[in-house]
């Protein structure tokens, strides 16, 4: 683990939200310290040495690559909670998480061998899918970025090398470690994902010999054995053996992309991009190690989840290149700019990230992702299930003819009514796992608690549930791996014992976060308490609310209303009465949570509007019982994903549209798992 050292004279005491209480070390780019903000949330802080040029174009071009990094998704990565490159101090802060990086694992311990293995090329490559899927090129991918914790390995500093790259600043070191840097930095060729992905096999390979494939005493020798040396990749096993031989190939367009590494490390056909569903299967089985890891033939995970235990990680058949697969390609600037490497390099803890706005490297959308097609079992398995079949078949002829011969005798109804008891109901027995992730996983089933009274946001009719929830549940259904997704109504008080007692797996019914029994994983929306009023009222801020009419439902929001601004209270019954009253005029505005008064006023005819007070914040959360911090991580993944690829955004559009309001839409702090 890091050694957090005190702060040193001269040290800031503040940066942004954050308090700082130590250092986690000294980087040849900037000092990192531990920070902690008012939620209680850590967070390593590097603040760079650099000072950043007030070029416009400089700082638009860091906007745009903060903007990525920052909306990475959290699969195996670190998120990028805030940031400041404009001011006199500038930093990155990043989730912190305590980890011992790849490189001092490594020349301690000596080479990762066996399951452990596995599960770290699993667990980089799910990373570096994901980066990538954010249209980030990490640049700097090395044993010194991965960082090993309690969960699996995590990759840090992805961007942060093309984000001071472009500012223009930093002087003559190519962008890259020597020693796993790939030809065409070398050559200062292109940079695109298939630069990481060279790094990637570089890194894969120390890790299993135990030292740099690549490695020389002078930086001469490094390059030459980078552009001319073939790396002995005999000790690894099928089919890593294989991957990383592709992903060292000299030539760019030859290696496989991130994604296409996921899936053949997985099992999986490598037809389409990883999906979230992929993702989210890659974080599950690198942060597993107590499962045990059989290699079995290949399956889809998204159309029949993998059997918990049982991960596939049989190699694919030859597979389209990076290039062919639309990989972005992105342009790298020119070498000699140097990179600011983060945790991993200063020995601190790992940061989580989410994918980028537009989608991904060759990644399907959420919507309409096509299968992976199930791979038809060879010959010799064939001949067995046959078998298996011949055999069922004969069993059941042999039954049939006993109870024709027994009929024949004249005495087999009683027989039979003597033994078989009067038909009854039965339900399947129950099963227990360890984790929703693994129920999903083994069965394809999953029951989430949903509301059912609340336009736009869960609503039920007969059968049907819809609404923003709805749609955010059924995503993460499908994240998790669910084939067969049941909703079930639950009451507000009823959601945590319904958890408790294993009557729902999940609840996404705004649930606010609270300190009870209950495990959290997200927030996957930050909601404020707000007031509605009509358009064109000439009401526009909480001060106009002075002496008007607002509704007053059982809710501590009025309260919260009445602290702000004198207002005269007409007491209803529930939200619909408040809204039959603001249409008729009799009274003047609706206090409430924001996305709940945008719900019932969007189906109106006429228009509405939240004023914006941000009164008070509630984190709606999925509800998960408590201790499954499995689930928990694999869920907060798939949240962010959700606002990586502008699905949120969408969903907001689709069920509030009408209304006017600014919904929260950047990616808010996860909760921590466990």
């Amino acid at each position: 683990m890091p050694q957090i050292s005190p702060l040193m004279a001269g040290d800031p005491t503040h940066l942004g939200s954050f308090r700082l209480s130590g250092r986690v070390g000294e980087g040849g780019q900037g000092i990192v310290y531990l920070g902690v903000n008012e939620a209680g949330e850590r967070a390593a802080i590097k603040l760079l040495h650099v000072k950043f040029s007030g070029d416009t174009i400089a700082r638009s071009r860091f906007a745009r690559e903060l903007k990525a990094a920052q909306r990475v998704a959290s699969f195996c990565t670190a998120r990028v909670i805030e940031a400041d490159l404009d001011g006199d101090t500038p930093y990155i802060a990043s989730e912190y998480i305590d980890g011992r990086s790849l490189r001092e694992i490594v020349e301690t311990d000596g080479p990762i061998t066996g399951t452990a293995l596995d599960r770290l090329a699993i667990g980089t490559a799910t990373a570096l899918t994901a980066i990538h899927h954010a249209h980030i090129v990490h640049r700097d991918f090395k044993p010194d970025n991965v960082l090993i914790a309690a969960d699996g390995p995590r990759v840090v500093d992805f961007g942060i090398a093309r984000i001071i790259d472009s500012t223009g600043t930093i002087t003559s070191r190519a962008i890259g470690t020597p020693a796993y840097m790939a030809p065409e930095q070398i050559a200062g060729d292109d940079i695109g994902p298939y630069t990481d992905v060279f790094s990637w096999g570089a890194t894969i390979a120390f890790a299993a010999t135990g030292k740099a494939v690549f490695d020389g005493k002078s930086i001469a020798t490094v390059l030459n054995r980078i552009l001319n040396h073939e790396v002995d990749v005999g000790m690894m096993p099928e089919p890593l053996r294989s991957v990383v031989s592709s992903a060292l190939a000299k030539a760019a367009a030859e290696r496989p992309s991130a994604d296409q590494i996921l899936l053949r490390l997985l099992g999986q056909s490598t037809a389409v991009g990883a999906s979230t569903a992929v993702l989210t299967r890659g974080v599950q089985v690198a942060s597993d190690d107590t499962t045990p890891f059989m290699r079995v033939s290949a399956g889809s995970i998204t159309d029949k989840p993998v059997q918990q235990g049982s991960t596939s990680l049989v190699p694919s058949q030859s597979s389209p290149t990076a290039h062919q697969e639309g990989a972005v390609t992105g342009q790298g600037a020119a070498p000699g700019q140097g990179a600011v490497t983060g945790q991993g390099e200063t020995g601190q803890g790992a940061v989580r990230v989410m994918p980028g706005e537009s989608g991904g490297v060759a990644g399907p959308s959420d919507a309409g992702r096509a299968p992976y097609p199930m791979t038809e079992p060879s010959g010799p398995v064939r001949r067995r299930r046959a078998k298996l079949w011949v055999a069922f078949g004969t069993a059941l002829a042999l039954v049939a003819a006993a109870a024709m011969a027994l009929a024949v005798n004249g005495w087999p109804a009683l027989l039979f009514q003597e033994r078989t008891p009067e038909p009854t109901e039965t339900t399947e027995p129950a099963r227990s796992f360890a984790s929703v992730a693994d129920k999903v996983a083994q069965t394809g089933k999953i029951v989430i608690g949903v509301k059912g009274d609340l336009p736009g946001i869960g609503l039920q009719n007969g059968d049907d549930f819809q609404g923003f929830d709805i749609e955010i549940a059924r995503r993460i259904a499908q994240g998790l791996g669910a084939t067969d997704t049941q909703f079930v109504r639950v009451s507000r008080d009823d959601r945590p014992l319904g958890l408790a007692e294993g009557r729902v797996d999940l609840v996404v019914a705004t649930f606010a976060v609270d300190k009870g029994p209950t495990e959290f994983a997200g927030p996957y929306y930050v909601a404020h308490r707000d007031v509605l009023v009509r358009a064109g009222s000439g009401i526009d801020s909480i001060e106009d609310l002075e002496d008007k009419r607002i509704c007053a439902p059982n809710s501590p929001i009025v309260g919260e209303v009445q602290d702000r601004v004198k207002v005269k209270p007409v007491p209803a019954g529930d939200m619909a009465i408040c809204m039959d009253m603001l249409r008729s005029s009799k009274i003047d505005a609706v206090p409430g949570e924001d996305l709940i008064l945008a719900g019932f006023a969007n189906r109106e005819n006429h228009r509405y509007k939240i004023l914006g007070a941000k009164l008070s914040t509630e984190r709606y959360a999925v509800g998960i019982r408590n201790g499954d911090a499995k689930t928990c991580k694999a869920v907060n993944g798939i949240i962010a994903d959700l606002y990586s690829r502008g699905t949120l955004k969408q969903l907001i559009a689709k069920y509030f549209g009408k209304v006017d309001f600014k919904p929260e839409l950047e990616q808010p702090a996860m909760e921590t798992c466990g």
